[in-house]
C-alpha cells in the first residue's frame, strides 16, 4: 500500500476525529430500551474484552497502560486505552452495560449477548499460533453453540430461543491476523509459499463464507461484517517498511501512544510504562490497536454511515430495523 493512499485515508479519518473531539469527548448512553434484545460479537483483539486474560498466550492486554481510561481499569483485557469499537456500538444500540466476554458470562446475562473476541485469532485455525493459545473463528462458533444451548435451557423453549436469536445483532471483525500473524510471517507460517496473494484471499473468503453460513444456521439474521483494515497504515507496518502517512496537526497517525515492545508481545505496550497524555490526538494506542477516540469514530460511522463507502449495503442502524 502506498504512503499516499494511507495519507488520503488518514486525512479523512482525521477530519472525522476532529469533528467528534470538538463536539464531544464521550458518548452519552442511549436512553430507553435497546434496539435489539441481544448483541453477539465475534473477532480478534480489536474487540477482545477479556477472553484472552486466562489463556496461555502473550497476546493479552490485562495490564497497565491498557485500560488507563476504562472505568474498571487495566484488568479488563481490552487492547486499547478505553472502550473498543463494539463497546460504543453497544451503547449506540441502547445497552447500558458492556456485553460480557464468553470467558466470564454467566446465568441470565447471556440473554443480552456475549463477546467471543480473542486476540490474534483468525479465520484460519493456525493463525496466531506462535503467540500461544487463541480462540479462532471456528472455536468462537463452537462457543456460540454452547451459548445457544444455555439460552435454550434458560428459556426452556427452543422456538422462543430461536426467535430471540433471529432478532439479535451480530458483528464480526476477523481477517487482519490471517495476514499480520500468518501470510506476512513466512518464518512461522507456510501460507505465503503455498498461495499467491490472490489465491490466499480466495481461500480466506471461501472459509469465511462457510463460517458465516454456520452462523446463519444458528439463527443469526442481522449480521454486520467488518472488512480487513488498511494494514499498511499500521504503525508496525510503517515502521518496518518506512512509509509513514502524513500526520495532521491535531492527530498523530503514524506513532503509537504507548511505549511498545520489540521482543515479547512485539508491537504491544510495555507493561507499566506511562503512555502519552494527549491520547485524544492519537489514532493508535500501540502498534496495532486504535485508541478509544478512534474506536468511537469507527463505531459511529458503522452505526450511522456518513458516506456510501462506510457501509454496504446498509449501516447498523438500518440493519437492526430490518
Amino acid at each position: 500500500m502506498s504512503s499516499s493512499s494511507c495519507g488520503d485515508h488518514m486525512f479523512i479519518l482525521m477530519m472525522i476525529l476532529i469533528m467528534f473531539i470538538l463536539t464531544m469527548i464521550s458518548i452519552s448512553m442511549v436512553e430507553g430500551q435497546p434496539q435489539v434484545p441481544c448483541y453477539f460479537i465475534f473477532g480478534d483483539s480489536v474487540v477482545d474484552n477479556g477472553n484472552n486474560n486466562d489463556l496461555i498466550t502473550t497476546a493479552k492486554a490485562n495490564y497497565f497502560p491498557y485500560g488507563i481510561d476504562f472505568p474498571t481499569g487495566p484488568q479488563n483485557g481490552r487492547f486499547t486505552n478505553g472502550r473498543t469499537k463494539v463497546d460504543f456500538i453497544a451503547e449506540l444500540i441502547g445497552f447500558d452495560t458492556f456485553i460480557p466476554p464468553f470467558a466470564t458470562a454467566r446465568g441470565n446475562e447471556i440473554l443480552k449477548g456475549v463477546n467471543y473476541g480473542s486476540g490474534v485469532a483468525g479465520i484460519r485455525d493456525e493463525t496466531g499460533y506462535r503467540w500461544g493459545d487463541r480462540i479462532s473463528m471456528n472455536r468462537q462458533l463452537l462457543n456460540h453453540k454452547l451459548t445457544i444451548l444455555r439460552i435454550n435451557s434458560i428459556l426452556r423453549n427452543v422456538t422462543a430461543a430461536r426467535s430471540l436469536l433471529n432478532k439479535c445483532l451480530y458483528t464480526i471483525d476477523m481477517g487482519n491476523n490471517d495476514y499480520l500473524n500468518n501470510y506476512l510471517e513466512p518464518r512461522f507460517y507456510p501460507s505465503s509459499l503455498l498461495y499467491t496473494p490472490d489465491e490466499f484471499a480466495r481461500v480466506l473468503v471461501q472459509q469465511f463464507g462457510t463460517q458465516l453460513r454456520s452462523l446463519h444456521e444458528f439463527g443469526a439474521r442481522k449480521v454486520a461484517v467488518s472488512n480487513i483494515g488498511l494494514l499498511g497504515c499500521l504503525p508496525e507496518e510503517t515502521r518496518r517498511f518506512r512509509k509513514s502517512p502524513a500526520s495532521g496537526c491535531l492527530t498523530v497517525f503514524d506513532s503509537p501512544c504507548c511505549i511498545v515492545s520489540n521482543t515479547t508481545s512485539k508491537g504491544q505496550c510495555v507493561e507499566g510504562q506511562i503512555p502519552c497524555n494527549n491520547r485524544n490526538q492519537y489514532v493508535f494506542f500501540d502498534n496495532f490497536h486504535p485508541t478509544e477516540v478512534a474506536n468511537m469514530a469507527t463505531a459511529r460511522r458503522s452505526y450511522n454511515a456518513l458516506l456510501p463507502s462506510d457501509a454496504y449495503p446498509t449501516d447498523i442502524s438500518r440493519l437492526i430495523q430490518s
